[in-house]
């Protein structure tokens, strides 16, 4: 069931929304500064294209201030739009039937969204 939610997640814009993630993420690493918060936002795309039957995961090694501190700057610059995108397309998702686990996955993806670092959809 999860490969047939995703080939049509990536047909109804996840695709485009994956690559969009990832292309700001290379665009974002051009600069030395931004490459820690550009790879968060490849691995967004990543999460992105195929979320059904993954979960978010903890990595093992999360609780550095550095990540801390990395995941403030990235709420305040970069996960609150990206959280309200995900919000407002799962409130619209949620008005069908059909949409319901769809909107599902729209929800799943905003605690990875506002802080990426240190989590990952496995």
């Amino acid at each position: 069931m999860s490969l047939l939610g995703n080939i049509i997640w990536l047909i109804f814009g996840g695709l485009l929304t994956g690559l969009g993630y990832i292309l700001g993420g290379l665009g974002i690493c051009l600069t030395i500064i931004g490459i820690p918060f550009g790879l968060q936002s490849i691995k967004l795309g990543l999460a992105t294209m195929a979320p059904f039957g993954k979960q978010i995961v903890e990595e093992p090694n999360a609780n550095g201030i550095l990540q801390l501190i990395f995941n403030v700057i990235w709420l305040v610059t970069f996960g609150w739009p990206i959280a309200l995108a995900h919000l407002s397309h799962a409130a619209l998702l949620a008005i069908t039937i059909i949409g319901i686990p769809f909107a599902v996955q729209h929800v799943k993806l905003i605690p990875l969204s506002l802080f990426p670092f240190g989590r990952s959809l496995r």
